[in-house]
């Protein structure tokens, strides 16, 4: 009888070995296509020793498709392709023995009920840690010996493909999972620490429904300036922000209404991962380990004949070269870059090497934006602030107002927070600032120029979200630099 313990049928099925039990010796089964590591790595989980058995492909084959059907009640011709697409681990119909295994999935199926985007696994001197991300915030879940503790990154690199063996590096994988109807790909990241490798889990959910640019939380004028920006035949529009602000959900609501105004355009993306999974647009995952990198990938996505180019991020002076050039020549670019605001992203481009001219020639409008929690619409209630809390909003210390709060209830785990809203500030780009650019690309001049216009910063779109009652002068305060 197969006993899986750590390793299940989808690890079989991509390292090419076999483990089965006869008596007390467990006997691994291999064929001339196995990796070395795939032996070490068995050797490893079940500390005792092991007999290898070399066999055929052919035989190989056979083995493993009754263990798949076994394992999972379906038949050989549905499970036994090699290059198919990886199938999702089910993880309500997956029961083990193994502690570990339970322990991990428990864990996995909180997260997703609970509509977590990240899971921490945190090691410590005596505990481990499990933490799960709720709209933006950490929230502890767990904790557990650190006895347990290696077996369950163990675990959790088996499921993600990564080198069990390994330690001392840091390493991504990714894995699939599903939870009843839902399926998630999950981005795993490894990095080790003083008491041990610290994991994180990033879900992505593959129903999730792409919002649309009305559905963002934009002001009415921020709305219209992307409206714009979506209609241009061709330039760079960029998104700016931190890690984890939306800059991709934005970026996709404006390919989707690019694809409703012009079903006609050819519409290509290069991201790293692929977040979402669009009907009618082709989508490059990035893979730097054959070479597939951002700007590899998008000089090749320009051989393609495309007329709307997604990129998932600028990382480096190559990759601005090439986006800045198809802006140029008659492509509408749309990629992201890490700035804290709009008008640094314009001196970020410079400071990677891109002439001012060319920022003026191709840059149409920048987007920064931010995400803040929503008040739960179950508990809120308004209160009347008190003067210290108006000053820091930047409002009369003697104004009366009402201002809200969630009280905390069941519906929102006692946070008093429900779900996250955009807020942004977009800068369009007119003949003027762009003048300014070709003269004095400095962020704080452009912003002046800016303010003279209807651009609106971060901080006042943030303030109008909290006076209309969808979130709080906290979530304002700690977003938004003061001005």
């Amino acid at each position: 009888m197969t006993q899986n313990i750590l390793l299940g049928p989808s690890y079989f099925q991509k390292r090419r070995v076999i483990l089965d039990w006869e008596g007390e010796t467990p006997c691994l089964y291999f064929t001339e296509q196995t990796p070395e590591e795939a032996l070490e790595e068995v050797r490893f989980f079940l500390q005792r020793p092991v007999r290898f058995c070399k066999i055929s492909l052919e035989e190989f084959s056979e083995r493993l498709g009754r263990l798949l059907s076994e394992e999972a009640g379906v038949s050989l011709a549905e499970e036994s392709g090699y290059g198919e697409r990886e199938s999702a681990l089910d993880l309500l119909n997956h029961y083990s023995e193994a502690p570990v295994v339970n322990l991990i999935n428990r864990v996995l199926i909180r997260a997703s009920r609970a509509g977590a985007s990240d899971i921490h696994f945190d090691p410590g001197e005596r505990e481990a840690l499990v933490r799960l991300r709720l709209d933006g915030v950490l929230h502890e879940y767990r904790r557990f010996p650190m006895q347990l503790y290696p077996q369950v990154v163990a675990r959790i690199k088996v499921m993600a493909n990564l080198n069990v063996a390994e330690k001392l590096v840091p390493q991504d994988g990714r894995m699939r999972i599903k939870i009843g109807e839902r399926e998630f790909d999950i981005r795993v990241s490894v990095l080790p620490t003083i008491f041990g490798e610290r994991v994180v889990l990033r879900l992505l959910e593959q129903s999730n429904r792409l919002l649309t640019l009305g559905e963002l939380g934009l002001s009415e004028e921020d709305y219209r300036k992307l409206e714009r920006l979506a209609r241009k035949p061709y330039g760079l529009v960029l998104a700016t922000g931190p890690t984890g602000a939306g800059k991709s959900t934005t970026l996709y609501a404006m390919l989707l209404l690019v694809r409703e105004l012009y079903p006609h355009k050819n519409i290509i993306t290069i991201e790293d991962p692929v977040e979402y999974q669009v009907s009618g647009i082709g989508q490059v995952q990035v893979n730097p380990k054959v070479g597939l990198t951002f700007a590899a990938g998008l000089r090749s996505i320009l051989r393609q004949d495309p007329d709307v180019i997604l990129v998932g991020e600028i990382r480096d002076t190559e990759t601005a070269e090439i986006a800045v050039h198809a802006a140029l020549t008659g492509h509408l670019v749309l990629s992201t870059l890490h700035t804290n605001d709009a008008p640094t992203a314009i001196t970020r481009l410079v400071d990677m090497g891109i002439e001012p001219y060319l920022i003026a020639s191709s840059l149409e409008g920048v987007i920064a934006q931010r995400l803040v929690r929503r008040i739960c619409l179950h508990c809120r209630e308004s209160y009347r602030p008190a003067p210290e809390e108006l000053k820091t909003l930047g409002l009369p210390e003697d104004a009366q107002i009402d201002l809200f709060r969630g009280k905390g209830c069941e519906d929102c785990l006692g946070t008093g927070y429900k779900g996250r809203i955009g807020v942004f500030e977009v800068l369009e780009l007119d003949e003027k600032l762009k003048n300014l650019i070709l003269t004095t690309p400095n962020a704080a001049e452009i912003r002046k120029e800016a303010l003279k216009k209807n651009f609106k910063t971060l901080r006042q779109d943030a303030l109008e979200k909290v006076l209309a009652g969808l979130t709080t002068s906290s979530e304002l305060l700690a977003v938004t630099e003061k001005e």
